[in-house]
């Protein structure tokens, strides 16, 4: 039996964080940032757009961050083991992983990139 976690699972946005400005996180990049004791990993993909992750594999925990960012596909691999992670839901796309990790609204607001928390 598997396990889903949709939107009305999550919990309320406690606060914005700003992770830096625009100009620092180019189409292609990633910045890790701490927020709360928890790693997240912001992407700016191919098309523009911008993802927010935990950065930890829902497999072993392993660091997303570090993984093969596919901005055309919007997708995360796993440096660990190959699962790819969906930037947009947080969902494995392949296996080992099978379970969701949380993503977190990202957007550019006064120059700056911020998400969510």
């Amino acid at each position: 039996m598997t396990t889903d976690t949709t939107t009305s699972d999550r919990r309320t946005v406690d606060e914005t964080i700003t992770v830096c400005r625009a100009e620092e996180l180019p189409q292609g990049a990633m910045r890790l940032i701490e927020a709360d004791g928890r790693k997240i990993g912001v992407f700016h993909t191919d098309d523009g757009a911008l993802y927010a992750i935990e950065d930890r594999c829902s497999h072993d925990d392993g660091p997303l961050a570090e993984g093969e960012l596919d901005g055309a596909a919007c997708t995360v691999e796993c440096p660990r083991h190959g699962s790819l992670f969906d930037l947009r839901t947080g969902r494995p796309k392949t296996h080992p992983a099978y379970l969701p990790v949380e993503t977190f609204e990202a957007r550019i607001e006064g120059g700056e990139v911020k998400f969510d928390y």
